[in-house]
């Protein structure tokens, strides 16, 4: 009995592994190609409207910059005098009439102050724009880590559900030859029910989260994960490093600085000056008129605006410096409860999973000769059950934690787009 119940354990355990890498054991049921969590990312930068938003952003704010180093467009008039009056002025016989161009020249840096603007408006605009992307590629980590645990508590059920039934035969078998009670079978019969609604559920989960994963590029969820990446702890790399929120926060400073010198350099005033020929109609005679106009800044200073842009960049110098300590606090977090998550998993997999292996099998070995209880050996799997689940609840934190510390640091900046925004 033994020997078939490691059969059926066996034989689940291939059909387990074997899916999980995307084959079947048996050549009626078609290969499904896996799904790495890096293909996953690039499937969905290529396929999400997130990054085209972006570039039609940056592409706007470089358009700025050129608007910004525009210089002001040249007035062209006319001035009719001396018309429609008295005596010599009646009708247009004494009218003068004067054609000009007029010109306003900037002062201050008027010009440069824009540009610099329009600059930092590029910067502001690429760290959101490489932000969104990044919480993008952040959601489509955490849809894959979905998965990859529906896929795993999946394949749990099932094993569960192999050793229920085989604990069924058993009981069925003692109860027979009256070396349990009644109930004893009726219980056992109950477990595999329990087990087998455990694995209807278990597939309906997965089948949402595969669904939710593929709808990241609109896709069919025609696929499995890879369960030997979801299993896998790694120690994280710096490599690159990109923080969004600092790099946002930074470039809202520099737009802040900017803004600064924009409102001072309104603050000086702007001549226009005049140029143009007037015709005078009694002699049809002609002569030229020039012509400077100043602002005289009485009332009129510009020194709320520049105290407003101060005050202003006073808050983005601050903004700057909560951002650099919240980034610091929560990566700190993450990087703490990551290694407690990554020991919990290792220990589990290596200490109590193999112990409570050990004692299901010395329990059954115990239950064929009738030295132990049905009981006793339902407890010893329903602990080998939670060991199992622990741990696959234990990796999926794991890698949460690695999916918001790639978001915090720009772990995946390697991405379609993300440089380019930097």
């Amino acid at each position: 009995m033994l020997n078939r119940t490691l059969a059926s354990v066996g034989s689940t355990l291939c059909r387990i592994v074997l899916a999980s890498v995307g084959f079947a054991c048996t050549p009626a049921i078609a290969q499904v190609p896996s799904l790495s969590l890096s293909q996953a990312l690039s499937r969905a930068a290529a396929s999400d409207a997130v990054l085209p938003a972006a570039r039609a952003r940056i592409a706007g704010a470089r358009a700025g910059i050129n608007q910004a180093g525009r210089r002001p467009n040249p007035v062209a008039g006319v001035d009719v005098e001396n018309f429609s009056g008295s005596g010599n002025y009646r009708g247009t016989r004494g009218a003068e009439t004067t054609a000009y161009l007029q010109q306003l020249i900037e002062l201050g840096g008027k010009r440069e102050a824009r540009i610099g603007v329009a600059t930092s408006e590029l910067s502001a605009t690429k760290a959101r724009g490489a932000a969104r992307v990044l919480d993008v590629l952040r959601d489509v980590e955490m849809a894959w880590i979905a998965a990859a645990s529906a896929t795993a508590t999946l394949d749990l059920a099932k094993q569960r559900l192999a050793a229920a039934q085989s604990l069924q035969e058993e009981v069925a078998r003692r109860a027979q030859a009256a070396r349990d009670p009644a109930y004893v079978k009726t219980r056992a019969e109950a477990q595999v029910t329990l087990e087998r609604i455990s694995v209807e559920q278990a597939e309906s989960a997965l089948e949402i989260a595969l669904a939710n994963l593929a709808a990241y590029w609109r896709g069919k969820p025609q696929f499995a994960i890879n369960l030997a990446e979801f299993e896998k702890i790694t120690t994280m790399t710096a490599g690159s490093r990109y923080e969004a929120e600092k790099a946002i926060a930074e470039a809202e400073r520099a737009l802040a600085n900017a803004r600064v010198e924009l409102e001072r350099a309104r603050a000086v005033p702007d001549p226009a000056v005049r140029l143009g020929v007037r015709r005078f109609s009694d002699t049809n005679d002609t002569a030229v008129v020039a012509g400077l106009s100043i602002p005289i800044p009485v009332f009129d200073q510009n020194r709320d605006a520049i105290a407003k842009a101060q005050a202003e960049r006073r808050a983005a110098e601050l903004d700057v410096e909560t951002v650099q300590r919240a980034l610091r606090r929560e990566i700190g977090r993450l990087r703490g409860r990551l290694k407690a998550d990554a020991e919990e998993a290792r220990r589990v997999q290596n200490e109590a999973i193999p112990q409570a292996e050990r004692a299901v099998a010395l329990i059954r070995d115990g239950l064929v000769q009738g030295a132990f209880t049905y009981v006793e050996f339902n407890d010893a799997q329903r602990l080998l059950n939670d060991a199992r689940a622990r741990r696959i609840e234990a990796l999926r934190a794991y890698h949460s934690d690695v999916a918001a510390i790639a978001r915090l640091t720009g772990l995946r900046s390697n991405f379609v787009g993300v440089k380019g925004m930097r």
